[in-house]
């Protein structure tokens, strides 16, 4: 299989950017995240550099979505490259604001927004508010009006667009918790429009994540295209168009070899928002908003792991290593599948297929099925592609402790996370008399 940009075999032993795997493993153990900043730079410029030349037609900004990886240092250098960014609740807030991040750059999604939290969005003076019900604006109208300010809202609209995704990723059917219904969208904005309080200043989607066809993207464009035209008949004025994120990456699995050209997709959209305003409004000015995750980190990142047991069996070999659900949660969560690479690269003459569990006491604690391994009990293995929704959502299942993470920068090695002990995760607890 190709190795994402960035890593690398020489002389037969696994390089990030031009750090050895192995000598990270030395320095800061296993299991341990390891990104590279190029990586990550690397993909945020796919979106930067599409964007550049939009200022006349209204500008245009790439909103990381820190769902994906809410590492401080990764947002700081995203802030640092001009980003702004997709929240979905005030403790990612609170991360953006400590990594430098712009709070007029912040976007606040999310179904379940609490009054505390949104009295946190609008002391600090965030963009906008990606309300997602009716409920949700007369509860923010009450919050803003109490304060004597004005909250920036745009409604998610769900379109009932299929994004051909994983069940639990899909997130633009009429079926899904997400956004206001289309066939709902011009009531509300007219309800939520006269609130006390609010300002309507766009409109936002999201259909889904891990997409590998931008047609869903474009058929939801088209759909607010056309809610835009209808809302300013209306005279409900729309300044920002924002399209989410979603843009799937290659994991190595075959399935999603063909992903989408960011740059391609970019143009595709730009094309259609120009020529739609260019006929219809005279070439009224619209800001266009994406909210990239996983694209802009995943590939960036690995897990790095050892091998504790290996246990021939019957049917199946195992390879218990010191990772488990708790660290990368998303094959046991979604069947997701990571490629597993070693540090070292072995004969294929010695190969086994092996079952890559971890020592967590569940069924469900595996992170890779059936894969040929050259393996010896102490070994070092890699799980590729796992910048983003690894370590956001890993736990302390068993009372155990997260891992370290660090980044790789050419020839050095940044620690941007130390390991948790197993004392602090106990730290708040507190015995009965």
């Amino acid at each position: 299989m190709s190795l994402p940009p960035h890593f690398s075999y020489r002389a037969g032993h696994l390089f990030i950017e031009d750090v050895s795997v192995a000598s990270i493993a030395e320095r800061f153990g296993t299991p341990t995240y390891v990104y590279s900043r190029s990586a990550l730079l690397d993909a945020y410029r796919l979106y930067a550099d599409a964007l550049q030349g939009r200022t006349a037609r209204g500008g245009a900004l790439v909103c990381y979505a820190i769902k994906a990886n809410s590492n401080l240092a990764i947002l700081n250098l995203f802030a640092r490259a001009g980003a702004g960014f997709d929240i979905v609740s005030g403790g990612e807030l609170e991360r953006v604001l400590a990594a430098g991040g712009s709070p007029d750059k912040v976007i606040f999604s999310g179904v379940g927004k609490t009054r505390v939290e949104m009295r946190q969005a609008l002391k600090v003076g965030i963009g906008c508010f990606n309300i997602e019900s009716r409920s949700e604006a007369g509860q923010l109208s009450d919050v803003a009006t109490s304060m004597g300010v004005t909250a920036p809202v745009s409604l998610r609209i769900n379109p009932d667009v299929d994004a051909r995704t994983h069940p639990y990723i899909a997130t633009g059917l009429k079926e899904s918790k997400f956004g206001i219904a289309y066939a709902d969208a011009i009531q509300a904005y007219d309800e939520v429009s006269r609130l006390e309080g609010l300002s309507v200043i766009g409109i936002d989607c999201h259909i889904g994540s891990q997409l590998l066809d931008d047609g869903p993207l474009l058929d939801a464009l088209d759909k607010l295209i056309d809610l835009v035209d209808a809302l300013e008949a209306r005279g409900i004025a729309i300044a920002h168009l924002d399209l989410g994120g979603g843009v799937g990456i290659d994991y190595g699995d075959g399935d999603s070899s063909a992903t989408i050209d960011v740059s391609d997709y970019l143009h595709r959209v730009f094309d259609r928002v120009d020529r739609w305003r260019d006929r219809r409004h005279d070439g009224k000015p619209i800001k266009l908003l994406f909210e990239p995750g996983r694209s802009l980190v995943g590939n960036a990142g690995a897990l790095l792991m050892r091998t504790l047991v290996l246990k021939p069996g019957i049917t199946k070999n195992f390879a218990v290593v010191d990772a488990a659900m708790n660290d990368l949660l998303r094959p046991a969560l979604y069947d997701a599948w990571h490629a597993m690479v070693p540090a070292k690269e072995a004969s294929s003459a010695s190969m086994l297929t092996w079952e890559i569990v971890g020592p967590v006491c569940e069924s469900g604690d595996w992170l890779a099925r059936a894969r040929p391994l050259a393996l010896d009990e102490g070994d070092l293995i890699a799980a590729l592609s796992a910048g983003a929704y690894g370590m956001t959502m890993a736990s302390n299942y068993n009372t155990r402790p997260r891992a370290a993470e660090v980044v790789v920068d050419g020839s050095m090695v940044h620690g941007v996370r130390d390991r948790e002990e197993s004392r602090q995760l106990f730290a708040g607890e507190h015995l009965l008399p």
